[in-house]
């Protein structure tokens, strides 16, 4: 007699699937040549690959002058598969040597991709593979007007290629050295402005960039989601461009130096950069701390789903104001645009927010147990980490090691999505949603 097979659990394959590419490129990182000179422990290596995968940008050695091209590569490689996600990779290798893909693998991808059918679920992850080549080239190209002259052909051109997939991804990582970032051309409009508007359309999500292609060629028009997304997107761009223009344009460590003009591109680039990206044109251990909580807001919702980039995403962060606005003005369900918002999504946002809350909490407490940095140098940590973001006050070099291993965790559960490793983990089976209990009120509040 057969054995019954298990239940799928795309959350654990998923989960997997991103630890395996960890393992893997944490294993090409320590090859001799994968770096110049000295070698790397194999924590390091392993916190520069997830970094990579979970596209995140936290470093604890120079990505620019540490690690050789062939490693630099590698980190690439890794950022591309983890902005597109395993599974889309798994599904674009099965249709590039012909293999049919099994109903399983559908299911998992249609988790994955959030997707309510599987069907058109191929096409989708084709079209996918090709909006992510098709930015990168954009990139690559605008980039190399400025790096094939100061750096050569075969050099500039690899540089440009790195930087738009790092841009693309929403990575963070970058090749100039010394941790430096943007930060010594911060009004450099080719470079910053081609790497900012490649992190902000990635991090709007391939279901959205989808439906506005579709929006201009057909004239078909944008669903909730997307709608909801670039209002959110939008929103939280502008006001966090205003507040941080606000409180940094008198600082002479960050902006207060610069014109007016270079002034706002640099507030814009912070703003942006804050939800995950990890590019930065400021010194970020030189702004004010209301400045710094302002970008610890934005990593915390960070980008969109289907996303490059990671946060508790910015339609959860919309249904829970939503829901916010709707008690306030006495209305017992949650509506926006006249459509209804299903309970479900509610409990599913209040969850993320809350999970994702612990595990910020539970990384800020433990490194303050490991390290004797400033406070809101580890906070902020743990909320870039959490993000996916990269962006850091330059403590992450000098982490311990238990510290480094807690950030790992948080990339992990930052790109994956809190709840979904906690259902990776979940060893029960759900139960039956038809049994219904008897009702009773409670005191909230």
């Amino acid at each position: 007699m057969s054995k019954r097979r298990k239940p799928i659990n795309p959350a654990r394959v998923m989960a997997s699937g991103f630890l395996s590419v960890i393992v893997i490129g944490s294993m090409l990182l320590r090859l001799p040549q994968a770096h110049e000179g000295a070698g790397i422990n194999y924590i390091d290596a392993f916190f520069t690959a997830t970094s990579a995968v979970c596209v995140t940008g936290l470093v604890v050695v120079d990505t620019g002058t540490f690690f050789s091209p062939f490693g630099q590569a590698v980190i690439m490689i890794l950022i591309f598969i983890g902005s597109l996600g395993f599974m889309t990779m798994t599904t674009l290798i099965f249709i590039f040597l012909g293999r049919q893909i099994s109903l399983r693998d559908r299911l998992i991808v249609k988790e994955t991709l959030h997707q309510e059918s599987m069907a058109g679920l191929v096409p989708l992850v084709k079209s996918i593979f090709r909006i992510a080549l098709f930015f990168i080239f954009i990139g690559t190209v605008l980039l190399c007007f400025r790096f094939i002259p100061d750096l050569g052909n075969k050099q500039g051109i690899f540089f440009s290629l790195f930087h738009a997939v790092s841009a693309f991804g929403n990575a963070g990582f970058d090749l100039f050295g010394n941790y430096d970032s943007l930060t010594l051309f911060p009004a450099d409009y080719l470079v910053n402005g081609t790497i900012m508007i490649l992190f902000v359309i990635g991090g709007l999500g391939f279901t959205v960039i989808l439906e506005l292609i579709s929006l201009f060629i057909h004239r078909n028009p944008l669903s909730l989601h997307s709608r909801l997304v670039l209002i959110i997107s939008t929103s939280l761009l502008a006001s966090g461009t205003i507040l941080i223009l606000l409180l940094e344009y008198n600082n002479p460590d960050t902006m207060g130096h610069l014109p007016g003009g270079a002034q706002i591109f640099t507030a814009l680039f912070t703003s942006a950069t804050a939800r995950t990206a990890g590019f930065s044109v400021l010194e970020t251990g030189m702004l004010k701390y209301s400045s710094l909580l302002i970008i610890i807001v934005l990593m915390f919702i960070g980008a969109s789903p289907t996303s490059t980039g990671g946060g508790v995403k910015t339609t959860t962060f919309g249904v829970v104001l939503i829901t916010l606005i709707s008690m306030i003005k006495g209305r017992h369900e949650p509506v926006l645009f006249l459509r209804r918002l299903p309970v479900y999504h509610i409990m599913k946002a209040v969850s993320i927010i809350i999970a994702a809350a612990a595990f910020i909490f539970m990384t800020t407490f433990l490194m303050t147990l490991f390290e004797n940095h400033d406070f809101m140098a580890l906070l902020f940590e743990a909320f870039s980490a959490f993000g996916t973001v990269g962006l850091s006050s330059g403590i992450t070099p000098e982490l311990s090691n238990p510290s480094k291993i807690t950030l790992i965790a948080t990339m992990f559960s930052g790109r994956i999505g809190p709840v979904t490793l906690l259902v990776a983990l979940a060893q029960k089976k759900p139960k039956d949603d038809a049994i219904k209990y008897p009702e009773e009120h409670l005191m909230i509040g």
